[in-house]
């Protein structure tokens, strides 16, 4: 099914009074208040769109439904999860599927989970239904619900808020994502919400404001409105008249053979934000990532990114995942999940959700990511890596599971002080003179060595499976081959794990 998440319908303001109760404002707060056409449309949206997974919301582990999250003028369902022992003021990011999926699906295939759990951030899944939309699209394309203020962009703002009570979320810190028609609708969040949303992602999706008319939306998700950056930039200006800035940091990921969203969505989608931004459309920085990709940098005036286009190459319609268990790998395939790159990951790290302060994956330097990393050696507690020389570095940032842990001026690096048979996932960056860190290379996995019959192993659940130790079923962990229940799988519970023989263990807190 298409894409109706900007289906034909006019994008019309939506900005009557926002919903009750509403987050803190985040930046300054500057707000004031044919059937057979249609039928035709629909078909137009099948077709194209392609029908996503059973709208049906089956269930998810970890994942609930939120029943009364205040004002819901959208008519939609709220869904939630957060890790266990999350702390007041972490952050917090929506998600919204696409056309016939449901929130349970987007949950376990899209990879947020997985990073949830790792850096320690809550989750809203908005959810829409056939009572909406016939294909269950979000209405990105229909100014009564796309809108400040209206229909469903308000009841998204309503569990923004009833989310950010119930966990004590940082609400400076606030992102939204999604998928085709949740991406389009995602676009349409950020320019309507400027205050509420630090950051977003539009996965195969359309500029905020595109269509103004069910007509008019086959336009935007097959063809071009030939606007310049202004014209793109004024649809966001327009959408909370009177909000100055800061505005929100966008992620745009786009297949280069989708042909459900033209590509040329995505150069629109850069002009617009750009130019909200007030920078250029010539990229700081270019680079190439893994799953045949390639990503422009557009940099705001102090050298952060505000701006970055993932264009995949030969992808088409859906959303980029890489399954696997490396941290930079995540998701499942499945109809409209694409086994490319795992989006998900350079996302958050874009955002700064893992603690890198929001340099994604393209940094603020202009050197390149280096080449060639590898692991030269590993013993019980030390794991030794190098690469390839960048002409200009000054030296270089090593990062253990997106942690700085290391600076060195040449091409190696030992890091110590590590569990014995344990795997750690590490990536590197080259530093300018200026102090700048550039792009992270591409991450590999090193495992120390130990282990055996009596050896005891301490660390959190999602350490535990990443190395071997432990599996995961439900959103628990258990020990592998004692089958012993550890708790949620998440980096915030810990226990003691004794090997008991090959590929066996017990739990053994306080007794190794």
């Amino acid at each position: 099914m298409p894409l109706p998440s900007r289906a034909p319908t006019p994008l019309r303001d939506h900005r009557a009074s926002p919903p009750t109760p509403r987050p803190a404002p985040r930046r300054a707060p500057a707000r004031r208040p044919a059937l057979a056409a249609v039928l035709a449309v629909l078909a137009l949206l099948a077709a194209g769109l392609g029908v996503f997974a059973s709208a049906a919301p089956a269930s998810a582990a970890g994942l609930t439904q939120v029943s009364s999250f205040g004002s819901n003028p959208g008519n939609l369902a709220m869904y939630e999860y957060a890790p266990a022992n999350l702390p007041a003021g972490a952050p917090l990011v929506v998600a919204m599927h696409g056309c016939t999926q449901s929130a349970s699906d987007y949950f376990a295939n899209s990879g947020w989970q997985k990073y949830a759990d790792l850096w320690g951030f809550a989750l809203v899944l908005p959810q829409t239904s056939a009572t909406n939309n016939s294909l269950s699209c979000f209405s990105w394309f229909d100014s009564t619900k796309d809108t400040r203020g209206k229909g469903e962009a308000a009841s998204v703002v309503s569990m923004v808020s009833a989310a950010a009570s119930q966990y004590g979320s940082d609400t400076h810190r606030v992102y939204v994502t999604g998928l085709s028609a949740g991406a389009g609708m995602t676009a349409d969040l950020l320019a309507d919400y400027p205050d509420v949303f630090a950051g977003g992602s539009v996965d195969s999706g359309l500029p905020a404001q595109c269509a103004t008319t069910q007509t008019a939306a086959s336009q935007c998700q097959y063809g071009s409105l030939n606007l310049t950056p202004a014209q793109w930039g004024d649809k966001v200006r327009a959408s909370d008249p009177g909000y100055g800035g800061p505005w929100p940091r966008v992620a745009i990921w786009q297949g280069t053979s989708d042909t459900t969203v033209q590509p040329v969505n995505a150069t629109e989608l850069r002009d617009q934000w750009t130019n909200a931004w007030g920078i250029g459309q010539t990229a700081s920085s270019t680079q190439s990532l893994p799953g045949g990709t390639s990503l422009s940098v557009y940099n705001d005036p102090q050298g952060k990114p505000a701006v970055e286009l993932y264009q995949i190459s030969g992808m088409s319609h859906g959303l980029a995942v890489d399954p696997g268990s490396a941290t930079d790998q995540c998701g499942s395939t499945g109809t409209y999940y694409i086994d490319t790159i795992c989006s998900s990951y350079y996302t958050a790290r874009f955002w700064g959700l893992d603690g890198s302060g929001g340099t994604g994956g393209g940094g603020t330097g202009s050197l390149p990511a280096p080449a060639g990393l590898a692991v030269t050696g590993t013993t019980g507690t030390t794991a030794s890596l190098s690469w390839s020389a960048v002409s200009g570095a000054a030296s270089y940032t090593v990062y253990r599971g997106g942690t700085a842990v290391g600076s060195p001026t040449g091409t190696s690096f030992t890091d110590s002080g590590l569990t014995a048979g344990t795997s750690y996932t590490y990536t590197v960056a080259a530093v300018d003179s200026s102090g700048k860190a550039g792009p992270v290379s591409s991450a590999v996995t090193a495992t120390t060595t130990g282990g055996g019959s009596g050896a005891c192993f301490t660390d959190n659940n999602y350490n535990q499976v990443a190395a071997g130790r432990a599996h995961q079923s439900g959103g628990y962990a258990y020990a592998d081959g004692s089958n012993q229940n550890m708790g949620l799988w998440n980096v915030y519970t810990v226990h003691t794990l004794k090997q008991t023989g090959a590929d066996s263990y017990v739990i053994a807190d306080g007794t190794c």
